[in-house]
């Protein structure tokens, strides 16, 4: 089980923050990768690899800031240039928004 907090699509990766609440990290990448990428290939008529081999993580320290966390994920298209505002990005969510 997941709780997710905040999340954000861009055009060749994804930033998601997370708590684990069961299973571990690597059950829920595999689980996410594969399900989309057979959407994707579906929807595209198409079979190709749609993710990198691993993930990159980070844990965050129970004194951190969950909610600069969240801040730093979705503003991401805004520090890549593509909108101006948070709200001008279609593909992302936040539990504080």
């Amino acid at each position: 089980m997941v709780t997710s907090m905040a999340w954000v699509v861009m055009p060749d990766h994804l930033h998601w923050l997370v708590e684990l609440r069961q299973g571990s990290l690597a059950e829920l990448m595999c689980r996410i990768k594969s399900r989309s990428s057979r959407s994707i290939n579906l929807m595209l008529g198409d079979s190709g690899q749609r993710w990198q081999r691993g993930y990159y993580d980070r844990a965050l320290r129970r004194d951190e800031d969950l909610r600069a966390a969240a801040r730093y994920i979705i503003m991401n298209p805004i520090h890549a240039g593509w909108v101006k505002r948070v709200g001008d990005y279609p593909l992302w969510d936040a539990i504080w928004v």
